[in-house]
């Protein structure tokens, strides 16, 4: 099925009128850059998860770490970010050199709906994990996401409290997300083993 991102990131840095964003990890509580508008939102056709290894921002090749991308199937809530029209080029920049340093996501543009008055659709920028790239973890059991998320401390801090992070954000918006929420009880020691199934998220 063709994909909107290979026709419109050629222009993604240049084009007229505001850009919107979409954030369904660090960016939710951590955006770095300028935005005139911040709304929750719900992208349909992929889903947040733990898999990514992350070789330098939360973890090292010798001890990688897990961060979230999206991954085919299900949907995502998250938030979307409007960028002023004269602030693209800087804030694309910007997320290139932080989402992109291994180049383990696809930069792609994706149909967002605003959970506003509006409800409207939009079309933001979204980084959707390359199945193809030796960082993609597939998909882990929760024990295994325990074991990296504790090994894991990068150039951005440890990984637990990235997970903490998240976790934090997405109870802010009102809403959860089931296998980070039983990683999070894990991290803080209020677990029991793991078990040895469980269902990705959405």
């Amino acid at each position: 099925m063709p994909e909107m991102s290979e026709i419109t990131l050629p222009n993604v840095t240049s084009a007229k009128g505001d850009l919107w964003v979409f954030g369904y990890g660090s960016l939710m509580w951590r955006p770095s850059f300028e935005f005139e508008e911040r709304v929750p939102a719900r992208l349909v056709g992929e889903h947040r998860a733990l898999c990514v290894y992350s070789f330098v921002h939360r973890g090292t090749p010798e001890q990688p770490g897990l961060v979230l991308g999206l991954d085919r199937g299900g949907a995502c809530r998250g938030i979307a970010f409007r960028v002023a029209e004269k602030n693209r080029a800087d804030v694309v920049a910007n997320l290139r050199a932080r989402e992109q340093v291994t180049s383990v996501y696809r930069e792609v543009m994706r149909s967002v709906w605003l959970e506003n008055e509006a409800r409207e659709r939009v079309s933001a920028l979204a980084y959707v994990v390359d199945r193809g790239h030796v960082q993609y973890a597939g998909r882990l059991s929760l024990a295994d996401q325990h074991r990296h998320v504790l090994q894991g401390h990068g150039q951005s801090g440890a990984n637990r409290d990235y997970v903490t992070a998240t976790v934090k954000a997405i109870e802010a918006e009102g809403f959860r997300d089931t296998q980070l929420h039983q990683l999070a009880t894990m991290l803080h020691g209020a677990h029991a083993p793991a078990p040895t199934e469980d269902r990705e998220n959405r």
